[in-house]
């Protein structure tokens, strides 16, 4: 079974950055991914972001492409979000998310089968 904890985040200004980090632990013996999805106040849950964890894959979602950069730590086992020129729309909870698949996947079912964890909240301020 696989644990996933979100940390970081927290309040920006418009034009700033800041970086979310998602832990996994537990049975990481399997090949999948891992995807930063977000969720703002009266909206659906997006994905952001993602990265295979064999090959390091990555995917983007056209909101953030150019800003915002996904890596992996695997010594830390810790995926690392990182958020650059952040706009008031970035402000949502972002959530972490880790299923035996691949970024694609993730993308395809909303990590709908995967674990997520209890999300950090980000806030942009203009």
């Amino acid at each position: 079974q696989v644990h996933v904890s979100e940390s970081g985040g927290g309040l920006a200004q418009a034009g700033g950055s800041l970086r979310v980090s998602c832990e996994v632990s537990g049975d990481t013996s399997e090949k999948y991914a891992l995807g930063w999805f977000r969720q703002a106040p009266g909206k659906e849950r997006e994905f952001v972001a993602g990265i295979d964890w064999n090959n390091n894959n990555t995917a983007y979602a056209d909101s953030v492409k150019g800003r915002f950069t996904v890596s992996r730590d695997s010594a830390k086992n810790t995926v690392h979000l990182q958020m650059n020129s952040l706009k008031p729309e970035d402000t949502a909870v972002y959530y972490c998310n880790v299923d035996s698949t691949t970024v694609s996947g993730l993308m395809a079912d909303g990590g709908s089968f995967g674990t997520w964890g209890l999300g950090t909240p980000v806030t942009v301020s203009s």
